[in-house]
């Protein structure tokens, strides 16, 4: 399936039972909210189709992995309602790669900040390269990384995250990263992470499909309430930017 407008790009390509969801946008592989929306959709879509037992998630370019949150839309925000709006859809987009029926592979290229932290997070198995360095940055500017918290606790910890979150404007290494859990190999190039990409999945993907089905509900066990959790985690966010602080953090972000 290929989905493209000016807003970014989605597209899936299927190789015998692997799925290979490819999202980007010019600015950094930021997401607006369409195309978080086009991502939760297609991750739904990929859930129930049985012909496919693996979903690797990886992105456009050679540069950042993934920005985060449209810097535009966020900063277009006016009220509460569009706040919590803007914010809610990490939210639905965290919450389908976990409710997802398949396992999810990231391939992580190059630098991730906050939601792209979350999305890496948000993967059952993730490979990167060396220069894939990961930064929560929300707090610097009034803000706080409150919807993917969740996610990032559960695959590094809440120590590690709190490190993370409190030194906001601090980048984590790939090095780091792999100590605390969040990738589970780092490369030198992305040729190399591209072999080994293609050959954990095609190996994942030759067993049991009702095996690793019930492996997925295993390692997400316990996360049902993220459903509601992660919307209200929303509304924290979609009430903090309209600050006067995070107003002012924003104009002069901008200059």
């Amino acid at each position: 399936m290929v989905s493209e407008n000016p807003i970014g790009s989605l597209f899936t390509t299927f190789d015998n039972k692997i799925a290979t969801v490819t999202f980007g946008h010019p600015a950094s592989n930021s997401f607006p909210r369409e195309l978080l929306d086009r991502l939760t959709a297609e991750f739904h879509n990929l859930s129930a189709n049985p012909t496919i037992a693996v979903i690797v998630i990886q992105s456009e370019g050679t540069g950042a992995f993934c920005a985060g949150a449209s810097f535009e839309e966020l900063l277009a925000v006016s009220n509460e309602v569009e706040g919590t709006q803007f914010f809610s859809g990490f939210a639905h987009l965290i919450n389908a790669m976990r409710s997802c029926s398949k396992l999810i592979v990231g391939r992580i290229h190059g630098k991730a900040v906050g939601g792209g932290v979350g999305i890496a997070c948000a993967c059952d198995y993730t490979l990167a390269t060396k220069n894939a360095s990961i930064k929560l940055s929300e707090l610097a500017i009034g803000i706080g990384p409150f919807v993917i918290e969740p996610v990032v606790s559960r695959k590094i910890g809440k120590t590690a995250m709190s490190e993370m979150t409190l030194a906001a404007e601090e980048w984590k290494s790939a090095d780091w990263a792999v100590a605390k859990g969040l990738y589970a190999s780092t490369f030198e190039s992305i040729e190399a992470l591209d072999i080994a990409i293609t050959n954990f999945s095609a190996k994942l993907s030759s067993y049991n499909p009702d095996a690793l089905n019930e492996m997925k509900n295993v390692l997400w066990d316990g996360t049902q309430n993220w459903e509601a959790l992660l919307v209200e985690r929303a509304a924290i966010s979609g009430r903090l930017v309209l600050s006067d602080f995070t107003k002012k953090a924003l104009s002069q972000f901008k200059k």
